[in-house]
């Protein structure tokens, strides 16, 4: 059955290349900010379930359809894509006092059958206090401003001053490939 990713995100596409599946991307149309909740894994969820409705009524094939939202929560608070540089730069210091949690909301729709299958995913990392040293530089030379509590686990500076992390980077990317399959095998059943 085809798949299409209802993402516009590089990063979620990379992922899926890199686990051989073969997909389109379609793009929702949604404003992101006028869904709001104070649980990470019920506003991850309701996102990509406005994703998923927003571009469901264009697909008249069977397909399955993924769709996502990540948050970061630092010390209670849920950290979307920063508002600007000044915001950016606090998020990624911060990170040098306490850890970080993702948090994925995913959903996965079969358009024949209409099921949905759901799923969260959360991953931690932590930093040294040297990450301070570097923010401003990671914020300059990244694409922390396109992410999730501006967290680009990824980028060599933040690399190197990371102490410790569970989960992948398929998490970090915003879709963790062994629940997605797992959750594409459960939505074509």
């Amino acid at each position: 059955m085809k798949i299409i990713l209802g993402s516009g995100s590089k990063w979620r596409a990379d992922e899926l290349r890199k686990a051989g599946i073969e997909f389109t991307q379609m793009s929702p149309d949604i404003n992101e900010k006028m869904i709001r909740d104070t649980d990470p894994k019920k506003l991850t969820l309701a996102i990509a379930r406005a994703k998923a409705k927003a571009i469901l009524g264009t697909i008249h094939e069977p397909a399955l359809v993924i769709t996502a939202d990540q948050v970061v929560m630092y010390e209670g608070a849920i950290r979307e894509k920063p508002e600007n540089k000044e915001e950016a730069l606090e998020f990624i210091s911060s990170y040098a006092d306490h850890p970080a949690e993702v948090v994925n909301g995913i959903v996965v729709t079969n358009t024949e059958t209409g099921k949905t299958v759901e799923a969260i995913d959360r991953s931690t990392v932590s930093y040294k206090p040297s990450l301070k040293d570097v923010a401003l530089e990671v914020v300059e030379k990244s694409y922390a401003m396109t992410c999730a509590g501006a967290l680009v686990t990824e980028n060599p500076l933040m690399l190197a001053h990371e102490k410790e992390r569970t989960g992948g980077d398929d998490s970090f990317n915003g879709l963790p490939i062994a629940l997605v399959q797992k959750m594409l095998k459960e939505a074509e059943a």
